[in-house]
């Protein structure tokens, strides 16, 4: 298993933005080999954003770089980075592989 996730620094009073843009896209994951599952997830907050992580898991590492060079990777963030002042810098990503399943 391999979960990919992004980290977002949302500003503060711009949440309900950011949760309406993730609801509202169309993702293009249905259908994609290897793709098991969604969830945005929110995080603590600072002065000045909240933290948000997207996270998604997959069967493995290859299916998940698989689908970063496909058409509906492409799609899935044709409008990112349209929504200013909403985003505190770049997104991070973080990709984990499972070694211990319980």
């Amino acid at each position: 298993m391999f979960i990919a996730m992004n980290r977002f620094r949302i500003a503060r009073g711009r949440e309900a933005d950011f949760e309406r843009v993730w609801r509202e896209r169309d993702s293009h994951l249905d259908g994609v080999p290897g793709f098991v599952e969604f969830r945005l997830l929110k995080g603590p907050e600072a002065d000045d954003h909240t933290l948000y992580a997207s996270h998604t898991i997959w069967r493995e590492r290859g299916d998940f770089e698989a689908w970063t060079r496909s058409e509906a990777f492409r799609k899935a963030h044709a409008g990112a980075g349209g929504q200013r002042g909403l985003y505190l810098g770049h997104p991070e990503f973080e990709g984990f592989e499972s070694v211990l399943e319980g």
